[in-house]
């Protein structure tokens, strides 16, 4: 008998655990919401929002140890020898029509596939959206995820039930490598019960319910920007109002979503003063951008004190970093280069993951060997411990100096905060 994608495989499992806390090491903070309330019985289909390449679906494989098995759109599996390093990481392809009509003919085979993977109640994810877009919103929803629910639900519905799971992931940024990253769980679908109880008997109708459901769903576990044409201005003030970061990233997003809810109700209460004020917003947040400080600071009271306290940690860290940045100078000099090279800048932090992946071992393996060649074996010990988180020390010093500088630049920048006390927005929002 063929081995199924989703049978347990050695080396997948051997390497799995490394490949998990890398993935955590690559985020300052790492939260998981809602895995708690995820059924137990039946088989399980989780709909993702797509926003961050290759690290939304690293980022979801690190969130427990339950098997998974991920649909990826087909034209990354063009190549035979990705197509089977792909496969060994558990992902299945989806073509579309752009892919032409010989390749959307293979479908149906891994729609097939995707459907035993459920049977065997092994977890499935995909991204319903199709391709990723860096921002908090959802994009029109493809078919596919619907059609494997309502073939499994065919298939073994009347046995054990059938779940679409809504997921989201919410980054504190998108493009900064080690920034965060909250996995939020939603109210399962059930969709054996769903047919069990629709009135509607046409399977194109009842799949469009399905995915109104989801969206809806979806929206509900993330900041959700439904508004496309005043995006910037919303998700820049809700930056602006919600820089503190007590509560843990679940709390943080709630927030967001309450500055969200209440932007929305002063745009349609009062449209033209809202349409005025971001334009005001667009206009500060471009000349903050010009004179580059960060969103953060400008959302400080007393940027002089705070860029004190950070000029103190900067210097006392300032020796470990300078060993570290040229430990790590392979790392962080490889990367520069690739992420130059970029056309599409969402690649940003798959590109960050993937050369301190591959190269930070080899440096931290070749270091620890110097060390006991050539010292003592408790010193070289403590150079080990210090090597071992030398490349997370470098990126989160690198990161706090530049909030330092910005800190420092928006404490003398008088014109500027009165632009942004212009805006009042502490009392609107």
């Amino acid at each position: 008998m063929a081995k199924k994608i989703q049978d347990p495989d050695f080396w997948y499992s051997f390497l799995l655990p490394y490949v998990n806390w890398h993935t955590r090491r690559a985020y300052r903070r790492f939260e998981v919401h809602g895995k708690k309330d995820l059924p137990k019985d039946g088989g399980l289909i989780f709909g993702v929002n797509h926003s961050n390449t290759l690290m939304d679906a690293l980022v979801l494989l690190s969130s427990n140890n339950i098997r998974k098995v991920f649909i990826a759109r087909g034209d990354i599996f063009k190549n035979p020898t990705i197509a089977k390093i792909l496969n060994f990481f558990r992902i299945l392809p989806i073509f579309r029509i752009r892919n032409g009509v010989a390749a959307v003919r293979q479908n149906d085979d891994s729609l097939n596939k995707a459907v035993d993977v459920v049977h065997d109640q092994v977890d499935l994810y995909l991204f319903p959206e199709g391709t990723h877009r860096t921002k908090h919103s959802l994009m029109r929803m493809g078919k596919g995820l619907f059609h494997i629910a309502v073939d499994a639900n065919k298939l073994f519905g009347n046995k054990k039930p059938v779940y679409i799971i809504p997921t989201a992931i919410e980054y504190g940024d998108y493009f900064r490598y080690r920034s965060t990253a909250l996995i939020n769980f939603g109210t399962p679908i059930n969709v054996t019960e769903f047919f069990r109880h629709t009135t509607e008997e046409n399977e194109a109708a009842n799949i469009n319910l399905l995915k109104d459901q989801l969206h809806d769903e979806i929206s509900k576990l993330f900041t959700y920007i439904p508004d496309d044409d005043d995006y910037d201005a919303i998700w820049e003030i809700v930056k602006m109002r919600n820089e503190k970061r007590a509560g843990g990233l679940y709390k943080k997003m709630l927030r967001n979503r309450a500055i969200v809810d209440k932007v929305l109700k002063f745009k349609e209460e009062k449209p033209e003063e809202a349409k005025k004020l971001f334009e005001q917003v667009l206009d500060f947040a471009k000349e903050r951008k010009r004179q580059k400080i960060s969103v953060m600071s400008s959302a400080k009271k007393y940027p002089f004190f705070i860029s004190m306290w950070k000029l103190a940690i900067l210097l006392v860290g300032l020796p470990y970093f300078a060993a570290s940045a040229v430990v790590n100078l392979p790392v962080w000099l490889t990367t520069l280069i690739i992420r130059g090279k970029l056309v599409d800048k969402a690649f940003s932090n798959t590109v960050s993951f993937g050369v301190e992946f591959v190269l930070f071992p080899i440096i931290f393996v070749v270091g620890t060997i110097l060390l006991f060649c050539n010292l003592p074996w408790q010193w070289a010990l403590f150079g080990t411990i210090l090597l071992f988180y030398s490349y997370r020390v470098f990126v989160d010093y690198c990161e706090l100096c530049r909030r330092w500088i910005s800190d420092v630049r928006w404490t003398f920048k008088k014109k500027l905060r009165k632009q942004y006390e212009s805006l009042n927005l502490n009392n609107l929002f």
